[in-house]
């Protein structure tokens, strides 16, 4: 990308980048061939193209999806395969995997750190690495197609990856997200609703007009509000103790309290208006 080129202006080669309304930007996943299979592509393209938006104050909600029957069939396996390098051997291989799971993993930390709320728009098959970053996502919705799996242990590794370990016991509660990594087992939509792990369900083709809804109420709050209340809750999933949690709390409260928002929040109330809020 260049350096006067925003996401939404620049020609991609394996994500779309558009910007649906004011404030919000859908990044669709656009390897339908591969049921947008997380290859090294376009994990470098999401990754520029969210780091970008993150940092431009006119976005503030990014919608997640996929181009064509799914939302994300996690790790690109098939073409690795296809297209194998020749093994370099005076190195390591074990940093070499480590190397290139870091890289995948990376994608699933930015969405989760970003200042600016995510919201998956989940279509299709979504398994292994895709539903892991499904979970890194601040909000899920499904269309009636979605199919969820925490594949991975039936491919013979471990169901702990990519950070569904941390995030799916924290979405779902522990015993149930033992058993769905223990089995791999994949499942249709209306389990996860019912499970907690969406928070709602629309037929094919709706679900990114859904998530604009939601989107839609998160721009209506003051940027420095969303980014304070996404940064605390996440950090208060980890505290220690209730005492830690409220001690973040207040601070945040605190800091948040001297932006100017409050102001603008009484003086549109009083004049019936929208309030104008600062950006970030």
């Amino acid at each position: 990308m260049t350096d006067t080129a925003t996401p939404t202006e620049q020609t991609w080669s394996e994500i779309l980048v558009d910007s649906v309304e004011p404030g919000i930007v859908v990044l669709t996943m656009n390897r339908p061939q591969r049921l947008n299979a997380l290859a090294a592509g376009m994990l470098e393209e999401m990754r520029v193209a969210l780091r970008a938006l993150d940092a431009d104050p006119a976005v503030r909600v990014v919608i997640l999806t996929g181009a064509g029957p799914g939302f994300c069939a996690g790790a690109d396996v098939k073409s690795a395969s296809e297209n194998p390098r020749e093994p370099d051997p005076d190195a390591n291989p074990v940093a070499i995997t480590f190397a290139s799971q870091e890289r995948i993993a990376s994608l699933h930390e930015l969405i989760h750190r970003m200042r600016t709320p995510v919201i998956a728009a989940v279509n299709g098959v979504t398994v292994g690495g895709g539903f892991s970053l499904a979970l890194a996502c601040d909000v899920r919705y499904a269309a009636r197609s979605a199919r969820f799996g925490s594949v991975f242990i039936t491919q013979g590794v471990s169901s702990c990856d990519m950070g569904t370990s941390y995030l799916l016991p924290k979405i779902v509660g522990v015993s149930r997200a033992a058993e769905l990594m223990l089995t791999g087992r994949v499942f249709e939509c209306d389990e996860a609703q019912e499970m907690g792990l969406v928070q709602g369900v629309v037929a094919d083709g709706e679900v990114v007009e859904r998530a604009c809804v939601t989107a839609r109420q998160i721009a209506a709050n003051p940027p420095m509000g969303v980014w304070m209340t996404k940064e605390t809750l996440w950090q208060n999933i980890d505290a220690p103790s209730y005492r830690h949690a409220l001690d973040m709390e207040n601070r945040t409260q605190v800091m948040c309290s001297f932006s100017g928002e409050i102001e603008a929040a009484f003086r549109a109330f009083a004049d019936r208006a929208e309030p104008h809020w600062k950006h970030l």
